[in-house]
Order: structure tokens, then sequence, then C-alpha cells
């Protein structure tokens, strides 16, 4: 398990995002991953994504996150396990592709070179990321389909913030810990909290 954390403030008058604070939320999530952390900022500071590490498959510092591609463009923070990411790796590097590391981070990152969104329909596994794309200025967010992977989000109407879990967002010091009501109206209801409520 690893944690993830990004910061995008999309709209025009947001103000530029707080690496201090993107690492607060990183930090907050050491023991999701206690094998190394890091950190990226755009240079317009619109943008920045962190992680916490807990190396499995390549214990190297080459499969270290976040993880950018070869020409800086797409950059991801990722949590999960891409169980069919050799024979995609393979595919892939039919194809020419170079790859840096063993991970299946890079995995994904060149899967979204060739296929965009398209890449999710490819995966198999249980997996949660945040994916910046600099050419069109989009921050693409994702989970297995089941949600086995954490995914939080909060969304003030100018800033998005995302982590692996809540205390991690209300770690940021701009989420409260007000409680949904419908988050808690759906787990007496239903035994479970729908998406996309949270308890608080």
């Amino acid at each position: 398990m690893c944690g993830i954390a990004a910061i995008f403030a999309y709209r025009d008058g947001a103000p530029a995002i707080d690496a201090a604070e993107l690492s607060c939320i990183a930090e907050s999530m050491r023991s999701r991953g206690p094998d190394g952390d890091g950190a990226w900022v755009a240079d317009d500071r619109r943008v920045g994504l962190a992680h916490r590490r807990l190396a499995i498959i390549d214990l190297s510092e080459d499969g270290a996150q976040p993880m950018a591609s070869a020409d800086g463009r797409i950059t991801i923070t990722y949590n999960g396990e891409i169980y069919n990411f050799r024979a995609l790796r393979a595919e892939l590097e039919g194809e020419g592709r170079v790859f840096r590391s063993q991970s299946d981070t890079e995995v994904l990152l060149h899967l979204y070179e060739r296929d965009g969104v398209g890449m999710i329909t490819r995966l198999r596994g249980i997996y949660a990321f945040a994916l910046w794309d600099d050419r069109r200025r989009g921050l693409l967010l994702a989970r297995d389909p089941f949600g086995i992977k954490p995914l939080y989000i909060a969304d003030d109407g100018e800033t998005v913030r995302v982590a692996s879990q809540v205390k991690a967002l209300q770690a940021s010091g701009q989420v409260g810990p007000a409680p949904d009501p419908a988050g808690h109206a759906g787990f007496f209801l239903f035994g479970s909290v729908p998406e996309p409520h949270t308890p608080s």
C-alpha cells in the first residue's frame, strides 16, 4: 500500500498551490509508505503531486514517484498493482518504447501516452492514481472499478485536493472535519457509505 496526493488549482483565480500543504498531506500518510517519499510541483504552481512509497515490484530508486515520462509532459502518482503490467509492457516494448525501470508505474505512463484515457480499459488490477498531462493541462484521477484502492477527493470550487485517506485531506488545513449527512444516512440505510460521500 502506498499513499498518493494531488492538488490542482483549476480555476484561474485560485491561489497557487502551497508545496508545504502538499508535503503535509503526504506526511500524514507516512504509515502507508515507509520506504520513501517524493513530491513534484509544476513550475506555474497550479498542480502538484506527492507520494509515500511502499516498494514492492521495483525496489530501486528508478521506481520512485511521482514519476514523469521521458519528455516530462506526463507525471503520475500511483498506488496499486497492475496484474497484467508485464503483458502490457511487452506489448509497448514491441512498439519500440523504452523503459527506465521495472515498475508497473512506468507502464501506466507509456500506456497513457499511447491510449490517453482509454488506457483504463486495459488495466487489470487494483489501483488509484493521479496523472497530470501538461499538454492538455488536465488531471486524470482513476481508481479500480471496485474501489479497492482508495481515492478521496475534496473540491472547493477552485482547487481539487486528492489523497488516499480522508485524514490526509484534513491534514491540509483546507478541508474541514464536518460530517457528511448523506454519507451517514447511506451507511445506516445500506450498510456502507455510498460514493461519492464519506462519513466526514
